[in-house]
């Protein structure tokens, strides 16, 4: 592949960052301050909605979706958006102003890929718009749900309904104000081949019998306004029209969100690799102790070099996992979508360390994005799944590669 950007990507790359540079970055120690007050929980800060209106004014609007949909996505490609997403995770919420954010991405490609017509109008629309959130409902707190097929909440089929049974936690999204409807995976089919017992249906949040149960903390982070929860699902009741697809597609629908999903992360998490050296460099380069700047210790020296050489290294195959997913899709690129969301957040936890180390007390605290960075790149070792089953998978594939 050819990794230099096309004059295309260049226009957007410059567009992209010089709407951060005016609108996000003055605004981001406001934002986080008011997402990190207890009395301001599942709110909204005031000047959100506006600044969407902004980027979609200016044409920066649903650039993750790679599919034309009119004014309301470029269609570019995953090559196209990676740099762009890279920009965007150097703020925590500058996804969200973008249109861009999880877990509203997946909802929306699951939507286009595999919505009815209908489905599309009453969901996809909106979300395409930003007028509303989703949440995605597929980890259980009763089973190992690494194992997607473990999932035991059901979907029993009642006349014209489905009636839905079950408990699922870290559902990204739910506690979100403006959250409308939730993507739930569940089984239709108990008895059926492993695979294709599960299917996905779409949700509604004010379902009668759908319990939000509480929020789930990371690392001491709440994440509001879009929080994580923990949901109860009591005999919520729901039409048959509302099933993505047919009975039994659930797993497959699964694995062609998550690939999007995964390389996303990684897009996202190099941007805040790439602003933690930076803030290390700027650190360094000005304080002093014992006599001399701290740039002029061979230890902070390479770091920075250490630093610099892993971010370059998971960007170039970030980049290359992009364009293989473009020329021929998901399935093919199955191998370097694992070997990135094995590398890049090891990688990004790993430099923000670093980061956090040069600024001394300062880098654990909220004055800079640092603690945010680790946290962000520690559970995305977990989230879209653990880093042993993408080892494990990888491991296998490659062994059944050379020796076949």
């Amino acid at each position: 592949m050819n990794f230099e950007y096309t004059e295309k990507t260049k226009a957007l790359i410059q567009r992209v960052q010089d709407f951060m540079d005016v609108y996000i970055y003055p605004l981001e120690q406001e934002v986080n301050a008011f997402y990190a007050d207890p009395g301001n929980l599942w709110t909204v800060h005031p000047k959100i909605e506006a600044l969407k209106a902004q980027a979609r004014q200016a044409g920066l609007w649903n650039l993750f979706l790679p599919k034309d949909y009119g004014a309301l996505s470029p269609g570019l490609t995953n090559l196209e958006y990676a740099p762009l997403a890279e920009l965007m995770g150097r703020v925590k919420w500058a996804s969200e102003i973008f249109n861009c954010s999880a877990p509203d991405t997946g909802n929306m490609e699951v939507l286009a890929r595999y919505g009815n017509a209908a489905q599309q109008a009453q969901w996809l629309q909106p979300l395409l718009a930003g007028t509303i959130r989703s949440a995605f409902l597929m980890t259980e707190p009763d089973v190992a749900s690494s194992d997607a097929t473990n999932v035991q909440t059901a979907i029993v089929a009642d006349g014209d309904d489905y009636v839905i049974n079950g408990k699922k936690w870290w559902s990204s999204g739910a506690m979100h104000p403006h959250c409308k409807v939730a993507i739930l995976m569940g089984k239709t089919d108990f008895g059926a081949q492993r695979h294709v017992q599960q299917s996905m249906i779409l949700v509604p949040m004010d379902t009668p019998g759908l319990k939000v149960v509480r929020p789930l903390s990371v690392f001491g982070f709440l994440d509001s306004p879009e929080g994580h929860a923990e949901i109860h699902l009591d005999n919520v009741r729901v039409p048959k029209s509302n099933l993505l697809q047919e009975e039994g597609s659930g797993f497959a629908i699964a694995q062609g969100r998550l690939g999007p999903g995964r390389i996303h992360h990684c897009m996202r998490l190099i941007g805040a690799a790439q602003r933690s050296l930076e803030l290390m460099c700027e650190r360094v380069a000005t304080r002093v102790a014992f006599g001399r700047t701290l740039q002029d210790f061979s230890s902070i020296r390479q770091d920075i070099a250490r630093s610099r050489c892993e971010i370059e290294q998971t960007r170039l195959l970030v980049l290359a996992a992009a364009d293989k997913m473009d020329r021929h899709g998901n399935k093919v690129a199955k191998d370097l979508i694992a070997m990135i969301k094995i590398v890049t957040p090891a990688m990004t936890q790993a430099v923000v360390d670093r980061a956090i180390q040069a600024h001394g007390g300062m880098g654990v605290s909220a004055d800079t994005p640092l603690a945010g960075y680790w946290v962000y790149a520690r559970t995305m070792r977990l989230a879209d799944g653990p880093d042993e089953v993408h080892m494990h998978q990888l491991g296998r594939d490659t062994v059944k590669h050379w020796t076949r």
